[in-house]
């Protein structure tokens, strides 16, 4: 696909690592995004709240894709990340990751995007302020100590937030909520509104499987092979989000 029409052709390879990958062509490389600033969401009592997303406003023909929680640990997941230059972003759950950030940091090495997804995956809406910000500030500062980062994404657990969770989330230096409009089960995508298909700018979950269905590798792969069919590929989150 020519440049102009917003994907680049795939870099040169020594050798078809997508094949081993499952895929049956290489990862277009994702345009250079354009730099801009995205407006926060409504003031509220006269402060501006993060913005909630589920979908970048872009022209680009990419998507984004998101795990969350931290619970696979494959180191294969990781060769597979590496081998396939493959942007994504990992928001990360305290309680479930914690025993295994050296893994994370490894992602990160690659070019990973770390970000937040609080302390203990508790439903945020309708907590209070108080227990809402220790959650995320909690967080905060544990992705600080163990791996040097301070998220400015921020992804409530199960989606769950209110505007007292945009309050905390604000105070804890987050700039943005993200969300998704399309989600990787076991079998295929399925998708929060909208089209039933993939668009520039889709937000993908690719959730942790509590059941034992396909591998995150597995799971990966299905997403990839419906990102190429509708001619996109995939852009790094944070250079959209900032």
């Amino acid at each position: 696909m020519k440049a102009a029409e917003g994907v680049y052709p795939p870099a040169p390879a020594a050798d078809r690592a997508y094949l081993r990958w499952g895929l049956t062509e290489p990862l277009a490389r994702p345009p250079r995004p354009t730099a801009r600033t995205l407006a926060l969401t409504p003031h509220t009592a006269g402060r501006a709240l993060p913005r909630v997303m589920d979908h970048v406003p872009t022209h680009d023909r990419v998507v984004f894709l998101t795990y969350d929680d931290g619970a696979d640990k494959d180191p294969r997941f990781v060769d597979m990340v590496r081998e396939l230059r493959l942007p994504l972003s990992m928001f990360l759950t305290d309680s479930v990751a914690g025993p295994g950030y050296g893994h994370f940091a490894r992602l990160h090495r690659l070019g990973a995007g770390i970000q937040n997804h609080t302390l203990d995956h508790r439903a945020l809406s309708g907590l209070p302020y108080a227990g809402q910000r220790a959650e995320i500030c909690g967080q905060q500062d544990r992705l600080g100590a163990r791996l040097g980062l301070r998220p400015r994404l921020f992804r409530p657990p199960y989606g769950s937030y209110d505007t007292t969770t945009l309050r905390a989330a604000s105070d804890c230096g987050i700039s943005t909520l993200v969300l998704w409009r399309a989600a990787m089960t076991p079998t295929d995508l399925v998708y929060a509104h909208g089209a039933h298909h993939l668009r520039p700018g889709d937000i993908i979950l690719i959730g942790p499987d509590e059941t034992t269905g396909p591998s995150l590798r597995d799971r990966t792969v299905r997403a990839l092979r419906r990102v190429q069919q509708r001619g996109l590929t995939v852009g790094r989150l944070e250079d959209y989000l900032r």
